[in-house]
């Protein structure tokens, strides 16, 4: 009788699992991977982004903290032109016969930049000024500003 090899006699009955490896999250986020799990009726996980692909205004905090760090940044009031600027650009405009647009086409600005001068929310600019100096003939950058 042949003998049996030592080692072969016994036999083990615990079972094995065999797992798949599990996928990479980039390989989850491929289109053909969602596509096909979609079609087989498997789970996919969508996660919802905070405001992604809407098209709504940025909250009202998020707005505060933006002016709070503006505020802290640059000086709180920036100087504005003075009444007597406006109106002596008013003044010289109307003795001139011209409209504000007008004068704006002459000093190749905007109507719009013509018309903050005149109402006062303008940030004085020395060039803008000497071009109505120009144009209307009065002096405007002496005066208080």
């Amino acid at each position: 009788m042949p003998s049996r090899f030592p080692g072969a006699s016994k036999q083990e009955w615990e079972p094995v699992v065999l797992q798949k490896p599990r996928p990479k999250a980039q390989d989850l986020r491929d289109p053909k991977v969602v596509n096909q799990a979609l079609r087989t009726g498997g789970q996919v996980q969508t996660i919802k982004k905070a405001e992604a692909g809407s098209n709504k205004k940025t909250s009202a905090s998020t707005a505060v903290n933006a002016r709070k760090l503006d505020e802290a940044e640059e000086p709180a009031a920036l100087d504005r032109v003075s009444t007597e600027v406006r109106q002596a650009i008013q003044k010289a405009r109307i003795d001139k016969k011209m409209s504000q647009a007008e004068l704006a086409k002459q000093i190749n600005e905007r109507p719009q930049v013509v018309q903050e001068y005149e109402n006062g929310k303008a940030v004085p600019n020395q060039a803008i000024l000497a071009k109505m100096e120009k144009v209307l003939g009065v002096k405007l950058r002496r005066l208080k500003k």
